[in-house]
């Protein structure tokens, strides 16, 4: 494990209490914190490792947050947790056996139009009063296709699962990101156990990274909850377009 300057982590540390802070809004943290990681001068293998730590302990937070206000209904969401992890743990294991360009090349069509959506959609239909509770069976579907894609890819899955869960699942915008950050965190952590496994992990920049993440996390889902769709809505917008852009650019 290399050693890192306290300056490193330090700027680490910001980046991802920044990311965290989106993250929990929006989705996309990763725009920030993996870039900030291979500046850092860590391999790929452990920069997505790494996120990834890091990254949960952010989208931990801000669903404790969005747990605590009564915007998510963990019971009635069990079947699709579980039907998510076991997708993403799916997909984090075949990462090493398939070739992700392809992805790479799609993602950035598939995110500029979750963008339009958002962007062009009358606002009514996102304002709708839908609560988070027990999901259809295509949204089951479709967020399983979403956890899949985070376990083996990963970047635009908290701007996929949101999409899918305003667009199938017919939930508001504030339901509909408590119950991404719930499956996102389900998706994570399947991950997680697969990149711990294969000992990828850098734990003396992402503990650290994790902190900071739960701080912004936290402040992040603080926004969301007072605001609603007026930080949500925008935010989705920008981050889908800055993450199509970075694909692209890849």
């Amino acid at each position: 494990m290399l050693m890192h300057s306290a300056d490193v982590v330090i700027l680490l540390m910001l980046a991802a209490f920044i990311a965290g802070y989106v993250d929990a809004i929006a989705g996309g943290g990763g725009l920030i914190t993996v870039p900030a990681l291979l500046i850092a001068g860590l391999p790929p293998a452990e920069t997505v490792a790494t996120n990834k730590l890091q990254g949960t302990f952010g989208v931990a937070a801000s669903t404790l947050q969005f747990w605590r206000a009564g915007h998510i209904d963990v019971a009635a969401l069990l079947p699709a947790v579980v039907s998510v992890g076991i997708g993403a743990a799916a997909g984090s294991l075949i990462v090493s056996q398939l070739d992700a360009a392809w992805l790479a090349d799609v993602m950035p069509y598939v995110l500029v139009a979750v963008a339009c959506n958002f962007a062009l959609v009358p606002s009514a239909r996102f304002e709708r009063a839908g609560k988070s509770g027990a999901l259809s069976a295509g949204a089951v579907a479709a967020v399983v296709l979403v956890g899949t894609y985070d376990g083996f890819f990963g970047p635009g899955a908290g701007s996929l699962y949101l999409a899918a869960l305003v667009g199938i699942a017919g939930l508001g915008l504030v339901a509909a990101t408590a119950t991404t950050k719930l499956l996102n965190l389900t998706s994570n952590v399947a991950a997680l156990a697969i990149f711990l496994a294969w000992g990828k992990i850098d734990f003396s920049l992402g503990l650290p990274m994790a902190a900071a993440q739960v701080a912004g996390g936290a402040l992040g889902a603080r926004s969301a909850l007072r605001h609603g769709g007026a930080i949500i809505r925008p935010m989705v917008v920008v981050v889908s377009v800055l993450l199509a852009v970075r694909l692209m650019l890849y």
